[in-house]
């Protein structure tokens, strides 16, 4: 970067070049300088953006960086929700984080989970056998649905769950889009909300003020915050899709699964031989490593910083490198070519892998449904993998200019109706 550049950089706003550039404008600029910090502005805050494993540390100590008021309106208002514990910090974060990782403990909510999803793909794929074609994305985004409201013991009806499968899809869809997506995207979120803050009240109403009642709803809806008050109906609305939506968003993972197995159809065999699953978990690792899914994540600089030097004044926005990290060449040996290998006998380190963000799950930041997305993951891989079925001609490209991207086509797919129990691994 020239020194003029380095000047202006500072007072250039970078918000139209990330919308049309998407998940290259982020990688673009650290190639211009070489690995080290990007300072920009975006929606005119000054912006500084970082990248490699001393920036994961940094950005992840709440000494350094904070949530509260760092994600924009837009953000709140279609993919996380108002007062959600994303936006949370401190005490009050780790009061309502531990909802969500009592849900999950020991690993038994996880493969409780992971159950739901196989049994309601097996379900779905009988449907599909009747010859039509079918997009696997909006199908596997229906399966995630069913399996989590089932899972989670959300009472709704069948068309209830559908209507929830689309709209959590909407507010992943449109929360980085500007237009008619981000318009679809609050209605979605909107409509969600007042209904399942009508299931809390009611269930408030007819139960006892007691906790741990048994389900991921029940746990929500009874959960108290760190001032001992349980979260009005509207907040405890927005944890349970910060459930739900989550859960369902792997049907991004599932299209690009399918994109894979489909571009490189040797990894087939080994998953179906894979009767530990333990390829599984590692080809889930890679789709996860390999495709691009969040851009970045983002915090406030909560005091006067230096980062390698530099300085990075207080409520700064600090961007985290997620998808360019993935692919640096001097983190990864070929950060191009999809190579299970990568992972296999192995699980990655803490802050080896952060498609879903980086630190402490159980104190920090970090996304504490990562292992329901690794192992529902791997789960629809094998199904996948023992799916007999083709795939008729259309666009799988994958545009880097959307955020967020997936194949164009959705994945679209027939599965042979001759062949019963294709679907699942047996």
């Amino acid at each position: 970067m020239s020194r003029l550049d380095t000047v202006l950089a500072p007072w250039s706003d970078s918000t139209l070049a990330l919308l049309a550039r998407g998940y290259a404008w982020l990688p673009d600029r650290m190639r211009a300088t070489n690995g080290g910090p990007v300072r920009t502005r975006l929606l005119g805050r000054p912006t500084v953006a970082l990248r490699g494993p001393d920036a994961i540390g940094f950005f992840y100590d709440e000494r350094n960086v904070r949530r509260a008021s760092a994600l924009p309106g837009p953000v709140l208002d279609t993919l996380f929700g108002r007062g959600a514990v994303h936006t949370l910090d401190g005490e009050a974060h780790r009061v309502r984080k531990a909802v969500f990782l009592a849900i999950l403990k020991d690993g038994a909510g996880v493969e409780a989970l992971a159950e739901h999803v196989a049994r309601c793909w097996s379900e779905s794929v009988e449907e599909w056998r009747d010859g039509r074609s079918v997009v696997l994305f909006d199908e596997a985004a229906l399966v995630l649905a069913r399996a989590v409201c089932a899972w989670a013991g959300i009472p709704l009806s069948d068309e209830a769950v559908r209507r929830m499968a689309a709209d959590c899809t909407a507010m992943v869809d449109g929360f980085a889009a500007p237009g008619p997506r981000h318009v679809r995207a609050r209605r979605a979120r909107t409509r969600q909300e007042e209904a399942l803050a009508g299931l809390v009240g009611a269930a408030r109403e007819a139960g006892e003020l007691t906790s741990d009642k048994g389900t991921a709803f029940e746990a929500v809806v009874w959960h108290r915050d760190a001032d001992g008050g349980l979260a009005d109906p509207r907040t405890a609305a927005v944890e349970l899709l910060n459930i739900v939506r989550p859960t369902v968003a792997i049907a991004w993972f599932a299209a690009f699964a399918a994109h894979a197995l489909h571009r490189w159809p040797q990894h087939r065999e080994p998953l179906r031989k894979d009767e530990d699953g333990r390829y599984a978990r590692a080809f889930a690792h890679e789709v996860r490593r390999f495709y691009p899914f969040a851009p970045f994540v983002g915090g406030l600089a909560a005091t006067d910083l230096t980062w390698r030097g530099e300085p990075v004044a207080e409520d700064t926005l600090i961007l985290l490198d997620l998808y360019g990290y993935h692919h640096d060449p001097t983190m990864w040996i070929n950060p191009y070519r999809f190579d299970p290998g990568r992972f296999t006998g192995r699980e990655p380190g803490a802050d080896e892998l952060i498609p879903q963000g980086g630190g402490d799950p159980a104190h920090g930041h970090r996304c504490p449904g990562e292992d329901v997305t690794v192992a529902v993951l791997a789960t629809l891989v094998r199904q996948l993998a023992h799916l007999d079925h083709e795939v008729p001609a259309q666009d799988l490209s994958i545009p880097l200019s959307r955020i967020p991207t997936r194949p164009r086509s959705g994945f679209v797919l027939t599965v042979d109706g001759t062949s019963r129990g294709a679907g699942s691994p047996g």
